[in-house]
Formats: structure tokens, sequence, C-alpha cells
């Protein structure tokens, strides 16, 4: 069958929707938001082929799948397997990176543990090969007289009860083995637990070291290389236990029979106790100058999710956890006495004697202000007196106050202490407030230990490698050249790796580090991170489905992605995207267009076809825009900027940023700009709304780092609505997160048979008890865990999903109840409440953003990101302006038809008609050529970018021949632009 045959299709707001999509086809579905593209391709296409799969499992798979819902539609012929790539953001395990989320990680590993390397970390030297000369001479080294062991790994933590093994080891004469750090003779072995992993070494000798013990010592090493494959370990003896081992006689073969060292006190000293002391020699890697080895090199010594690779200081997540001096120290401009440290101050009796004892010793004021303050008294304050002894005055039971002499602990490692050693999860999270993060000062943030950092392939350590960008690492990998052995093993591993940076690239993702953790990445990103992965896998007869792939990318970077969709398509799959980028509806084989309108106006097939066609079909909103006959019109003039009335950021240089100085102008709408990775969120969000909110609203954030932000004090507020979800769990929708809840619980209580009953506006609260369900407690749905795959929510069987008891719903408010209010859309909601002031306001804001189709109790976590940036935008319009506030914005187009960006580019201008400043991240062509300002960052992504290319009005933009953006910007600036598809 050449074609996907639905049929029926009633999901959501879909009205009987049947259509025929062609299979092995780029196609790309549109229409205005919320007029049922996600319903029908995630809700009913991808559904229906996840649903079918499951019925594919066995009986006892489909146990925990049962609860599936067959999708609300006649009949599907023709769907093949389904894929979804959807927006949702990558995972939020602190050690996800891009390098690991990817795969390029395992080969990384594979690669140094193959083809590594390995060089000593004091000298810098190979570590080549050792002899067993070199073994002997290295012990001679060692103080005369020095009670020491050699064992001989033979298995190092493996599971099993090694049963087989230690009789081997029994029949070949050894008389002692050390199992998990513990000696035991052959005659009185524990029994192992085949369940956990165990390491056990075979005791071939055991001696003091003396000049004359050459010959025993090389016969020894012999053995336990023979035994061990090329390993060996010399554990020294505790001091006190060393005279049981018997004087030296003549050489033994080298096993440890009972005559040469007789004795029980001998083996407690080679218990774990010992373990820090021993030295590991191998025949192949060692430094010839101070005999540091490394144990064989394996891919799991690369890993900082496995205790071998790991660093031990932070078990492998690259940052610790301390008390910062600037979230301690929180109010700098008062004194010590006033409140610059909380719980330091007055109010906090005990503290406080300490710090007047410390200022009397030291001389200061406790009175002056904490930045006036001598360098060194603050430090004192802070880190302690050390050894120095400090008399300190304190208040006994009985009122008499008696002296101490002892040196000051500091604030700083008091928090320490206390936190580690609290019981009170609310002491625990009061003294959290104050925790910051800082790379790991072991391992530099680079999670592995010191073996692992010190193997070279190329020049280069692993983690070095991992910190280039990924057009970085492709170049790097394309030009390696080992000799030898090394240079054939390489070559497989390496072609491997550069297939999926291509692919990587190919996306334009070009500017990403490979040990970038994947919680920092945006949705789009890690879209397209699993995109490429797909690239390469290579499946064929699949349909993959996606969300807004191009959410992020630069123009630039636009036909890139495109071709990579078209090569999935050539391998033979069907690749429905969602989209609304105009580049991408002009390069399908076949667009679907959906409305005409949102929620219950939309889910109709509006028109179908070639791009052509739509372009063709007067009844299509998307035809009109692509054809020309409707577009988002550039203003007749724009506000000029007044150099009296701006923010000035002056030395940013955080992330790639290269001591960037920035003007930003006040009462403006100013269009951030740049191709993906050059710099704008650091710039925008990490700097400018880092250290704005710091220094307005109090804010504890994280802010990169800069010289000086210039003109704050002209703005009273500062407000980042970004597409993060407004709660992750059913209890968050839109009608709790923009205030509208309280006055409709209010209207319900008011209601005379509530008042009759005594309900309060409580009542009508799913999160308390007394109204709601109990059996869901208000969810409305149950978590089910699955074993196998992530949690499913399945509607309650008590309240049917209705979140409420039967008695609470008996209660009417014009004939309606409170699960049928909250199951209202926007739209209807505004007529239902026209007259209701507290509502209405707040109900328009939603719909003057594009919301009007969102029910007012949707489940938060179902939102995109996009429809939650623009709930947050619409309880911000509903607050009183006050014309001094600064909005910033990222990508607020995202999942926005044209038609939907015209209505977002009303309510912003009227943000900025009211006084207030008005910054977009944006990629959007339509809204920078809007904007009254343009700030464009570049000239590329990554190392290549954190550069102002060019600033002012759109036009100065589309002059400047430096700018990619400009480059695109052109065309719709000129007077007159294309109105009709290119052949």
């Amino acid at each position: 069958m050449q074609q996907i045959r639905v049929r029926g299709a009633r999901t959501h707001n879909l009205k009987n929707l049947s259509l025929d999509l062609p299979r092995e086809r780029l196609i790309v579905v549109t229409g205005l938001s919320g007029s049922g593209k996600s319903s029908l391709t995630f809700d009913t296409l991808y559904a229906e082929g996840q649903r079918r799969y499951v019925e594919s499992l066995s009986a006892y798979a489909r146990q925990f799948l049962s609860t599936m819902d067959k999708p609300d539609v006649d009949s599907i012929e023709g769907l093949s397997p389904a894929i979804a790539i959807e927006q949702k953001a990558s995972s939020h395990n602190p050690r996800s990176t891009v390098g690991t989320v990817t795969e390029i990680y395992d080969y990384l590993r594979l690669l140094y543990a193959r083809a590594g390397t390995p060089r000593c970390p004091d000298h810098g030297v190979d570590l080549a090969a050792q002899t067993v000369s070199q073994m002997v001479d290295q012990v001679l080294r060692l103080p005369e007289g020095l009670a020491a062991a050699l064992l001989a790994p033979v298995v190092s933590e493996r599971k099993g009860e090694q049963q087989e093994l230690l009789e081997e080891l029994a029949a070949q004469g050894f008389v002692r083995v050390r199992i998990d750090g513990r000696i035991h003779e052959m005659e009185a072995l524990p029994q192992l637990d085949g369940k956990k992993k165990h390491t056990i070494e075979a005791v071939v000798d055991r001696m003091r070291i003396r000049p004359d013990a050459a010959q025993r010592l090389a016969e020894s090493f012999e053995t336990a290389l023979r035994l061990s494959g090329g390993l060996a370990r010399l554990a020294f003896l505790q001091d006190g236990q060393a005279g049981a081992i018997a004087e030296q006689g003549a050489p033994h073969a080298g096993r440890g029979q009972a005559g040469a060292c007789p004795g029980p006190p001998g083996e407690a000293g080679l218990n774990s106790g010992a373990a820090q002391r021993e030295l590991v020699f191998s025949s192949r890697h060692a430094c010839p100058v101070c005999g540091y080895s490394v144990p064989p090199l394996e891919p799991k010594l690369f890993s900082f999710n496995n205790p071998t690779g790991a660093c031990p200081s932070c078990d492998g997540l690259g940052v610790q956890e301390f008390f910062d001096p600037q979230r301690v120290v929180l109010h700098p401009h008062l004194s010590l006495a006033g409140g610059a440290v909380r719980g330091w101050d007055r109010r906090n009796d005990h503290y406080f004697h300490l710090i007047q004892s410390l200022a009397k010793h030291y001389g200061f004021d406790i009175e002056t202000p904490w930045t006036e303050l001598p360098e060194h008294v603050r430090h004192v304050l802070l880190h302690g007196s050390g050894t120095e002894a400090i008399e300190f005055s304190y208040r006994e039971e009985a009122g008499r106050r008696s002296r101490k002499r002892h040196p000051f602990e500091g604030i700083l490692p008091n928090l320490t202490r206390r936190y580690r050693e609290t019981e009170s999860p609310m002491v625990r999270e009061e003294l959290a407030r104050y925790l910051g993060v800082r790379p790991c000062p072991e391992c530099q943030g680079t999670r592995l230990n010191r073996a692992a950092r010190f193997v070279f392939v190329g020049g280069r350590t692993l983690p070095e490698l991992t910190a280039l960008t990924v057009g970085r690492a492709l170049e790097f990998l394309g030009q390696l050249a080992l000799a030898g052995w090394r240079g054939e093993v390489a070559a497989k591993i390496v072609k491997g790796m550069v297939e999926r940076l291509r692919f990587l690239t190919d996306v334009g993702l070009d500017y990403l580090t490979l040990d970038r953790s994947a919680e920092t990445l945006s949705g789009g990103e890690s879209q397209r991170i699993r995109l490429a992965s797909q690239v390469g896998s290579g499946l064929t007869g699949v349909m993959y489905i996606l969300d807004e792939p191009s959410i992020g990318l630069h123009q630039r970077d636009n036909r890139r992605l495109l071709a990579t969709l078209k090569q999935l398509r050539d391998l033979g799959n069907t690749v429905i995207v969602v989209e609304h980028d105009e580049e991408a509806i002009r390069e399908a084989d076949h667009v679907v267009d959906l409305g005409p309108g949102a929620g219950a106006h939309g889910g109709h097939l509006v028109a179908q076809g070639t791009p052509r066609d739509i372009a063709a079909n007067p009844a299509s909103v998307t035809g009109q825009y692509l054809a020309g006959r409707r577009r988002i019109a550039v203003p007749g003039s724009r506000i000029r900027p007044d150099p009296a009335r701006q923010i000035r950021i002056v030395g940013a240089c955080g992330n790639n940023l290269a001591q960037v100085t920035a003007q930003i102008p006040l009462g403006l709408f100013t269009c951030v700009t740049g191709v993906s990775g050059s710099g704008k969120s650091t710039l925008i969000v990490d700097t400018l709304f880092g250290h704005t909110a710091a220094r307005l609203n109090g804010a504890r954030v994280e802010a990169a780092p800069c010289e000086r932000i210039e003109g704050l004090e002209q703005i009273d507020r500062v407000i980042d609505i970004d597409q993060s979800p407004i709660g992750r769990t059913p209890r968050s929708n839109p009608a709790t997160y923009t205030g509208l809840f309280a006055p409709l619980r209010e209207l319900f209580a008011a209601v005379p048979e509530a008042r009759a009953r005594g309900y309060d506006s409580g009542r009508f609260s799913f999160n308390v008890k007394g109204g709601r369900c109990e059996a869901c407690q208000g969810d409305g749905v149950i978590r089910v865990e699955m074993h196998f795959l992530p949690d499913v929510y399945v509607p309650c069987d008590v309240c049917g999903g209705k979140r409420y008891n039967r008695e609470t719903l008996e209660i009417r408010y014009r004939g309606k109840n409170i699960h049928e209010v909250l199951d209202m859309t926007v739209e209807d909601a505004a007529r239902f409440f026209q007259n209701v002031p507290a509502a209405a306001g707040k109900l328009q804001t939603l719909t003057d953003v594009g919301l009007s189709y969102v029910r007012l109790g949707q489940n938060a976590t179902t939102l995109s990101g996009g429809e939650a940036q623009r709930v947050k935008l619409s309880r911000e319009l509903a607050k009183r302006a006050t014309g001094k506030t600064l909005y910033i914005l990222d990508e607020p187009t995202t999942g926005l038809h044209f038609h939907d960006v015209e209505q977002l580019l009303h309510v912003l201008h009227r943000l900025r008609d009211e006084g207030n400043t008005v910054v977009v991240i944006e990629h959007n062509l339509d809204v920078i050529k809007t904007a009254d300002w343009v700030i464009d960052l570049g000239p590329e992504g990554g190392e290549g970018g954190g550069e102002i290319v060019a600033t002012g009005t759109p036009e100065d933009i589309a002059a400047s021949e430096a700018s990619w953006t400009g480059k695109y910007l052109r065309p719709l600036l000129a007077p007159e632009r294309r109105s009709a598809i290119s052949a």
C-alpha cells in the first residue's frame, strides 16, 4: 500500500477527519495553533502505531500496558512502525552529556582504551612497559627492612563464587589468597556470595626488603606476572606486624608456601587497612622515573558513571556543592550587627557574642559595613582563624558568663558542619539556600579520575577532546593518524564517530561541545540530537513524526536540517513534520493544512497537496501567507532609541562571549539575533537577566560574569518569560497559574446551595481535602509505574477524571459545575464569564496571546514549550503595568503559525507602547523585521561566535555584509516581496 489512509479521526478537536497520506514522502502538517496538528500526528497516528506495537508483545508485558486507549478513529490502514521525535526537553540526569546521549562518548572510551597512550602525571613521560628487572630495582630502592608481600590479582570486581579458581590456586601450591582486602588460608576460605562482586589476589611471596633479595624478588615477580597476565601488587605490612615474617632463606620458586612466611600476625597487615600503601606494577605501563603505573586500559576506566573511572571527589558529576560566600553574605552593604550574614547578627545571641569576641581580638567595629572590613578580617570570619586561639565569652544556664580560648571555626565551616550533621529536614532546607555549585577542585570539572585524565590519543586527553565543539571534534578526528597497530585499531572506531558527528553538524548542532550537560539543552536542540541519532540508525520503512524540528535554528542552518529530513525520507521512510517554518513548507513533498481556526473552530482538513496547491487555495490561511496575499507588514516608522535611556552591559564574558559590550535601548522592542550558539541566551538571559534580577528582585540566580551593567536604575522590574513548564504535575494548569482559579472558586462558594451547605472556596480546590476526590487526591488521573517504559497516567475510576467528589459536583453556577468550567476552552469561558470582571480580564489576556483553544484545567504537562511561555506572558499582561518593566522572552514564536505570530506581535508592541522595554531572542524573520532595534551576534556559533556583528534597525542589519541574519532579512524588507512560489 502506497498510502496511509485515515478514516473518521475524532481525537480531541478533530472533526471526523479523513485523509490519505503518501508513504515515503516528506509531509508537513501545518495550521493555526490549536487546529489539531498534534492531535492528528501524535495522538492519532503515533498513538495507534504504539498501541499496535504493544499488542504484539507478550501477555506478561501487556498487563502493564492494558490501560492504553485506542485513539478515537474509525480505521487507519497502511500504518508503519512509528517513532516520535518530540520537542520535550532531554534527560534531567546530571550525568547525561551531549556525548553520552549521542553515544559518541562510548566510541571515545573505546578509542582511548584500545589506542590510548598513558602518561605519567608528574613527569609527562609515556608509560613504557616495565621489565621484571625494573620492577625488582624499584622495590630494592625502598627502605631496607620494610616488610611487604607480593600479590597477583587474578579476579577483579567480578561476580561469582569463584570455587574453581580457588581450587586451581590451591593445586598450584598457593596457601594464601586475599579476598576483598582480607587474607585467608586456603584451608579456611569463606563462602563467597555469587551475586556480589569480588576481588581475589594470590599471595605469591612475603619478605623483608633487603639488597640480597634480588633473585627471590625476580622469581616472585615472574610468577605473579604469569599468573595475573602482566600485573603485580606490592602491599606493605604495617609497623609492629612485621615480626612474624621469617628471615629470608634460599629462593623458593616464588610461591607463598607455609614455611616461607608463617603466622597470622603478618596476615593482619595485608588486610584492607594497608591497601592505601600498595604499589602496582605492570609489564605494560609504568613511569621509569617514579614507577607510576596504571591498570590495563579498559573502556570503564574512562566512564564517569563507573567507580573505576569516576573522580573520587565528585563521584563523576564534575561539580561540588559548597557554601557560597556571596550567598552567605546576603547583604554586604550592611554591618555584621545589622544583618550582613543572616543568623550571625543581634537576633542570635550565641553567634553574635562570638562575633563580638572576634571584633575585640582583631580590633574591628561590628557596626562597620561588610564591604569596608579589612580583607584579612573577612577571611577569618568566613574561613576561621586556623590555629590561632581567641578568647570567647559564653552565656551559661544560670545567666553567668564563662570564658574559653580556642580557634574560631569560621562561618562557612560552621554551616558545612551543621548541614552534614543535622537530622532535621527543615534545617537542611534552610541551609541549602546558601549552597552554590562549583567545578570539582580535584578533576577541574572533567569528571574523571587522575589515571583516566592522563591518557593521550593524538596529543589530546579525553577531557580535552570532549571540551571541543562538534565541529572541531569532527575536524580533529578526521585528521587523526596514529602510527602502527594503534592506527589500525583507531581507524574503525573513528569511522563510527565521524559519521555521528557529521549527522550532528547536518542538523545545525556543530556549536555544541561534547561535554555539555544534557540538562542545559533546549527542546529544539535535544530533538535534533535524537533526529541525528535516527539518521545514523539507518532504519527503513519507518514512520517518523517530528514536532517543529526547526525550533531554535537560524535560517542559515534550516537548509541543512531539511537535507537531513530528506535523507531520512530517501532511506525509504515516511517523514511527517508538524511545522510552521515557511521554507520547510515550501520544501515538502506533501502539505496538510488543518483549521480553519483553533480549538472548537479547528479540526477540519482545509487543504492538502503540494505547496503550490496550498498557496492556490483561497480557504487556506497558510496558503494566503505563502502566496503573499496576506503578510505581516513592516512598520511604516520605527521608534528611535534615546541615548540617555539605555541599559549598557559592559565586558560580558560568560561561556563564549568575548568581552562583549552591548547597549539595549529602553522603551523599545529589541530583537537579539544570530546563528545557533552565537551567545544570545548567554548575553540576555544569563548575564542581563541574572544580574538585573539579583539587583532589583533580590533573586538568587547564577549570573554569567561581566564587568558591570549600567542604567538599571531606570527600570523597576525584570521578567524572564521562558519556555520551561508552568508545572510538572497534573495539578498545574492555566487556570491555577494565571490566578484565574481563585475568583472561580469564590464564585462557586457564593452560590446559595454552597452557602447553605457551608462550603467555602477551599471546598472547590483539588489541592486540599474536603471537596476533592480522595481516590486520586484531586489529580483526576492515577499514575501507573511502568517497569520498562515511562510512567503512564490513567483516568481515576472513582471520579472519572473529574477531580472532585460527587457532593462538590452538585454545586452549579449558571448550570455548570466546577469540573465543567475547568473543561471549557478559554474562548468559551470568556463568553461564559464576560460579566465577571475578575475573570474576564485574565481570560482576555489568554485570548490575546493566541491561547483561546486551551482548556482552563488542561494538564500543564501536556502544554508545549511555546504554549507554556504564552501562559506566562498572559499572566504578566494581566498585572498592573508600571511602564518601567523589562520583559525578556526567548523565542516566543515557538509553535506559532503566521497568523498567531501576527497576534503575538500586537501584544508585544502593546507592552512597548505602554513604556516598557521588550527584549526578544528570536530567529523568526517576521518578528525581526518589525523590531525597533536589533542586536546581531556571531559571526558563527560556539568558539566562532560571542561577538556583536551588527546593531541598529532591521534595515541597518540587512545592509551589513558580515551578518547572516541580514542576508536572510534583506528580501523581506524589499518594497515588493515576491508573491508566488518559485518553480
